[in-house]
């Protein structure tokens, strides 16, 4: 059954090889944070009251999920180049989590976030009701495409990979009504230095408790193909699979075949620069995709 787009929402793209059997794709490559142009928050924003932060596209930039985009298409040929036969489904979230985070659970307090290490489902300065309906109702939509999506291809004995970029450094800003001004304050040139630097790749894979739920060969496998090009990918050494995350949920839900992957976004990014639509490396890009085809294969 075909994976339904949304516009505005969610798209969906299927790459097939020439020798690509009928049925589920391979692998599915989700993208919870890929809005990542200026026109994807400037058209959520549309469809708002506010009133919002001033410069809040500033927050935007600096926090989505830059360049996966482009590597998921990277990798889906990749693969398809290597094996005729291989299939992937790209599911790109098109609502910027500025507004509402499809990786969230809704409902969570804010100290559960804060101890998954991760920003909240709808930040404080979201407030008008029928914004917040709204909101809500297009993370529905999006849950139900790609928990479809899920079902299709892990549930037919395939594999998926969460793909997410983040900032080269840990900024500790609250999200609040002062994100803008603290933003700006944080990526000031004095203080950058002192934040401290996140690993170059980052598998996601662990449970506060401990629990590994990525495949540990496969784990294995894409760590020793990005050292070979010279990167170090570490296990959740910046945060943990949280159950405040539909990351958490997908791999619960689908024991040993997800993935969720981070990538620093300066080996995406060229330049790297947090406060506007960042240009993307293509030849970046193709490093960091052959890597993880070779790993994934």
């Amino acid at each position: 059954m075909p994976i339904k787009k949304i516009p505005g929402v969610v798209e969906t793209h299927l790459l097939q090889g020439p020798k690509a059997p009928q049925g589920p794709a391979r692998l599915l490559i989700e993208l919870p944070h890929g809005a990542t142009e200026t026109t994807h928050y400037t058209h959520t924003l549309s469809q708002l009251k506010g009133p919002f932060p001033e410069g809040l596209a500033d927050f935007f930039h600096v926090n989505t999920d830059i360049g996966t985009p482009e590597l998921a298409q990277a990798l889906a040929k990749a693969l398809i180049q290597r094996d005729p036969s291989f299939s992937v489904l790209i599911v790109r979230a098109l609502i910027p989590r500025t507004f509402i985070d499809v990786n969230r659970m809704l409902g969570q307090s804010k100290e559960a976030y804060k101890a998954g290490g991760v920003t909240p489902g709808v930040p404080p300065y979201v407030r008008d009701p029928a914004d917040l309906h709204h909101l809500e109702q297009l993370y529905w939509a999006y849950q139900e495409v790609a928990m479809a999506a899920f079902s299709e291809v892990c549930g037919g004995g395939g594999q998926a990979l969460m793909l997410h970029s983040y900032a080269p450094r840990s900024v500790d800003v609250e999200v609040d009504d002062q994100i803008v001004q603290s933003l700006r304050a944080a990526y000031q040139p004095d203080r950058v230095p002192h934040w401290p630097l996140r690993p170059e790749v980052d598998l996601i894979g662990r449970a506060p408790d401990g629990s590994l739920f990525a495949d540990a060969a496969r784990t294995e496998r894409l760590r020793m193909a990005f050292e070979k090009i010279g990167l170090l990918m570490q296990v959740s050494a910046t945060y943990p699979l949280h159950p405040s995350t539909m990351a958490y949920h997908h791999a619960v839900r689908y024991p040993g075949q997800t993935l969720c992957l981070e990538i620093r976004r300066d080996l995406l990014a060229d330049p790297f620069d947090p406060f506007v639509q960042m240009n993307i490396g293509g030849e970046k890009v193709a490093r960091l995709a052959e890597a993880l085809a070779d790993g994934w294969s």
